[in-house]
């Protein structure tokens, strides 16, 4: 249907079907089987019958949508030259040319040509509108098991979105980082000792990490014997779970405003901090304090309850090692 339109609203430019039709030959044929493209050309499609005087505009955002989604051919492989070539004499040898100046012609840049970053910038602009699509629609109980629904297809996008971001940072030579709450460096310095607290800085500061109670404690030891602090095993553990703590609550609270900062979608850009049902009811405001003071309890529970275990498998580990021990010697 959408080529049947643009035919008869691009009569005077024959050339553009042609060209819409190579674009559609060299694509991938997973993604022309893929519910992404039947989205794009739907979206396509009202649009052109919507604003008729714009098909040269959405014919091309289509075309672009394409050309990320080229196959990739790979060339031949050409023939290894038999031996007898070998044995053909060598060329005369070339003469020296002189070393050319510096100024006789000024190296490319590294970064990409400003043909490539429009391109890319195009491409994330089509994207964004089509991930805004995707976010108005309502998600029918029946896509929940599919693999192409609403959510798994403005997933799969978001995804294509943050490699074209990364690879457009590569072509203008900047930072990749976007100022997210997230991307903060934590700086620990909870013990007297600046070993452990570099090592648990390290740590804590690794992409994707969410360190528990052993994990710390873990680190703590290997920072003593590294150093050799000489600290005592239960030194050693009051320092863990003093250290798990104050992690624990840091990453939290800045998983929290990280959430918080950019949470949602372009349908939720009506909300304010003002909105909140608690702001207004009493008895919902002490619940949610009184629900906060009872994790908070349960969280200490749960430390202590896990150093007690660690503790307790310690002792019969040592036990186990003195028994053996003795049996060796009689």
């Amino acid at each position: 249907k959408f080529l049947e339109l643009c035919t008869r609203l691009t009569q005077e430019h024959p050339e553009v079907i042609p060209f819409l039709s190579n674009r559609h030959q060299k694509t991938s044929p997973d993604f022309l089987a893929s519910a992404e493209l039947r989205n794009v050309l739907a979206r396509c499609l009202s649009r052109v019958r919507a604003r008729r005087d714009k098909v040269y505009v959405y014919i091309n955002e289509l075309c672009t949508v394409l050309k990320a989604h080229t196959s990739r051919r790979k060339l031949a492989l050409l023939p290894v030259p038999s031996s007898s070539s070998s044995s053909s004499p060598p060329p005369p040898p070339v003469s020296p040319q002189p070393p050319v100046s510096p100024a006789a012609g000024s190296p490319r840049p590294p970064g990409g040509s400003k043909r490539q970053i429009r391109y890319l910038e195009n491409l994330l602009r089509v994207y964004m509108g089509e991930i805004r699509r995707l976010q108005e629609r309502e998600l029918d109980l029946a896509e929940l098991d599919s693999e192409d629904s609403t959510y798994l297809q403005e997933s799969r996008l978001k995804r294509k979105m943050m490699r074209i971001f990364e690879r457009l940072c590569q072509l203008k030579q900047c930072s990749s980082l976007t100022g997210r709450v997230i991307e903060q460096r934590i700086q620990y310095r909870g013990t007297r000792y600046p070993e452990v607290n570099r090592r648990i800085e390290r740590f804590i500061n690794r992409p994707e990490v969410f360190p528990d109670y052993t994990d710390i404690l873990k680190v703590i030891q290997k920072a003593s014997a590294r150093h050799s602090l000489g600290l005592a095993r239960r030194q050693m553990e009051s320092m863990a779970q003093d250290a798990f703590r104050e992690v624990g609550n840091r990453l939290q609270e800045r998983r929290h405003l990280d959430l918080v900062y950019n949470f949602g979608s372009h349908l939720t850009d009506q909300y304010r901090p003002g909105m909140d049902p608690a702001l207004v009811d009493p008895e919902l405001a002490k619940r949610l304090r009184k629900n906060r003071t009872m994790a908070l309890t349960r969280l200490d529970d749960v430390i202590s309850h896990y150093a007690q275990l660690q503790d307790e498998s310690e002792e019969e580990e040592r036990g186990r090692k003195r028994a053996a021990r003795q049996r060796g010697t009689t």
